[in-house]
């Protein structure tokens, strides 16, 4: 207690004595009405004026007592002083004793608030992965359960599809029973499932994604998003999606339910050998998910970049066959297995001359194009690490390149051995694209023109939606666009801008696969920003020239009016198209097209500042197969530019 020290050291332990130096023998005593400490309950404890026991009934008596002794009074004075130290320091003790209680049930309630906030956020976190479920993740927990069973030994394939099928047709009874059949052993939860299986008619198909990026685990180009809204919308309308994917180092696990590996042994056959995989299961906005883990090839996922390495074929390459192993032996029999781009294009010539005898010849395989301008070109030799015959696939009618005839196209592969090829474009039409845009496979696509379609592009309505976006901070409608100037505010704020409503905000993202000219769009910046316009820039690039580039592109630039973010953040890319004025877009064009469709959803004006590409503004296009969405780009926004 330092503040009883501190009155300790001050006060003297015994009454002081007190003594007055008297100039004349017959000056007299004045009166000192005693003072004395008074609790409210009538203690001795506070300061009052209370009769002195000296006080006499008459005046004379007084005096001449208080004359004839000294003394006394002085004694008397001095007692009554020292008792109102005494009384006023266990006041002051008893106070501060107060207070320090005071201060730690101040700090004991802190800390026991601190503990609710925490309880809470635990509860809150524990229910959007477990408890916030809903039946279709659920009943994906199940499957992928089933999956290690049958990759363990315990049943058969044929039973494995059967169980499979009964969850699939039966998913709204079984979610009910689900989160106590998830935490039994394995033998337990295959009694339940076999004592549930009822049988039950076909009611959707079954469709494996095998492909190389997926929203919001691992972000590139437009591929990851389309994944992620393509197999949402399927999974709405009754059929069942899956994804595989490689388990890069960077893959952002916050968003997966139910992540757990597989214990069972996985081997893949790969340049020779037989190598081992340890496979991770868990469930994504309700999508089942697998994830391949290399053993032996760690590094093929293991880096920085997600492309664009000189081994990328062999990457890739090993990935479509651990998935195609996978998939035949946990007995699945998939609908459509739906490959991607040159990545997984080699899926259809491994499928058809290796797979499609072991089960699944009733699959078939669907390929989908963002693009022609990467198709892979390799020796044909390289063909045979998978398990494929050189020999047999290096013809024109199969693999060889229809330029470079020494060498096998792997997207050329791709689309030979598919049963439908999807090109997505909502720009173009089917002739154009074979005719103008095809990058050197124009025989091949018009030898397989019949089973060639064109889809738009597109993006999921249910997660960009400005009326139900939940990452904005006021959201609003086509009909109601007042929340879209609070959502500008917030980006002002958030970058660091002046708030001024009548200042114009461009926003601009910038990834890998974008292809600005950094230097004519700096001139348009600068031009910009002279008239009070306003700049807000993301930054989502892992090639290292690239990042050089435009973190030297920000030297330049940045100014009051002009700021960068760094790394993609979903939070922030949604605010950024909905409280920008502008979204700057490198191109009309797809496969990039999602921008300037996702402005146009957000309240945006999307403007293109394709430099090379001024005769897509200012001239017409002769092709009469036009598509009206075309159309509608071009008259309306065609020549639009900040320029």
């Amino acid at each position: 207690m330092l503040m009883a020290t501190l009155i300790n050291t001050v006060i003297p332990s015994s009454p002081p004595r007190f003594s007055f130096q008297t100039t004349t023998p017959n000056s007299k005593f004045v009166k000192v009405p005693a003072l004395r400490c008074l609790r409210k309950n009538g203690e001795i404890n506070g300061l009052s004026r209370t009769p002195s026991p000296m006080d006499p009934g008459d005046q004379d008596d007084g005096e001449m007592s208080l004359e004839q002794s000294p003394n006394v009074e002085l004694e008397m004075k001095n007692n009554e002083i020292w008792q109102l130290f005494k009384e006023a320091q266990q006041n002051i003790l008893y106070l501060n004793k107060q207070r320090l209680k005071a201060v730690e049930e101040l700090k004991e309630a802190k800390r026991e608030k601190q503990l609710l906030v925490d309880k809470i956020e635990q509860l809150e976190k524990e229910n959007r992965r477990a408890g916030g479920k809903d039946n279709l993740a659920l009943c994906w927990e199940l499957l992928l359960r089933i999956d290690s069973i049958v990759l363990g030994g315990i049943i058969s394939n044929s039973e494995a599809s059967d169980l499979r099928r009964m969850v699939m047709d039966s998913k709204v009874s079984v979610a009910d029973l689900v989160l106590d059949m998830l935490q039994k052993k394995d033998a337990e939860l295959l009694a339940d499932l076999r004592h549930f299986s009822e049988g039950s008619k076909k009611k959707g198909f079954h469709i494996i994604h095998i492909c190389t990026e997926m929203e919001p685990l691992v972000s590139i180009g437009p591929l990851a998003p389309y994944i992620t809204g393509l197999s949402r919308a399927l999974q709405r309308k009754g059929h069942l999606v899956e994804v595989i994917l490689p388990k890069y180092a960077s893959l952002d696990l916050d968003e997966v339910q139910g992540l757990r590996e597989i214990e069972a042994e996985s081997y893949s056959y790969f340049n020779g050998r037989l190598h081992g995989n340890r496979i991770w299961t868990g469930v994504v906005y309700g999508i089942g998910v697998t994830f391949i883990q290399p053993l032996y090839f760690s590094s093929f996922f293991s880096r920085d970049r997600i492309y664009d390495y000189p081994d990328d074929f062999e990457r890739f390459t090993y990935f479509s066959r651990v998935s195609l192993d996978y998939i035949a032996k946990s007995g699945k029999q998939p609908d459509v297995l739906h490959l991607h781009n040159w990545e997984t294009a080699i899926v259809g010539p491994l499928f058809w001359d290796i797979f499609a005898k072991q089960g699944l010849g009733n699959t078939r395989i669907l390929l989908t194009c963002h693009g022609f301008d990467s198709q892979c070109l390799e020796e044909p030799e390289k063909l045979a690490i998978c398990g494929l015959d050189p020999d047999r696939l290096h013809r024109p009618d199969r693999l060889q390149d229809t330029a470079k005839t020494h060498l096998v196209n792997i997207l050329k592969g791709g689309i030979v051995y598919s049963n439908k090829v999807v090109v997505m474009s909502a720009m173009h039409s089917k002739g154009r694209i074979i005719r103008s845009m095809s990058h050197g496979l124009e025989p091949t696509l018009a030898l397989h023109k019949g089973k060639l379609l064109v889809a738009p592009c597109g993006f999921d309505n249910s997660i960009w939606d400005p009326a139900v976006d939940k990452f904005l901070p006021v959201n609003y409608s086509r009909e109601n666009m007042r929340g879209k100037d609070a959502c500008k505010v917030a980006l002002q704020q958030q970058a660091g801008l002046s708030e001024h409503a009548s200042s114009i905000l461009v926003g601009c993202i910038i990834s890998e696969v974008s292809d600005f000219d950094l230097e004519k769009l700096k001139a348009v910046v600068w031009n910009a920003t002279k008239g009070g316009a306003q700049f807000v820039f993301m930054g989502n690039v892992a090639v290292p020239t690239i990042d050089r580039a435009l973190r030297s592109f920000q030297e330049e630039l940045e100014d009051l009016n002009v700021k960068f973010f760094y790394g993609y953040d979903e939070a922030q890319s949604h605010l950024m198209f909905a409280g920008s004025d502008i979204i700057l877009c490198q191109s009309f064009h797809d496969p990039l097209l999602q921008v300037p469709l996702m402005a146009l959803k957000y309240g945006a004006a999307p403007v293109s500042e394709t430099f090379s590409d001024k005769n897509f503004r200012y001239s017409a296009d002769h092709d009469h197969e036009i598509t009206r969405f075309s159309q509608f780009m071009r008259s309306t926004f065609g020549n639009m530019s900040l320029s």
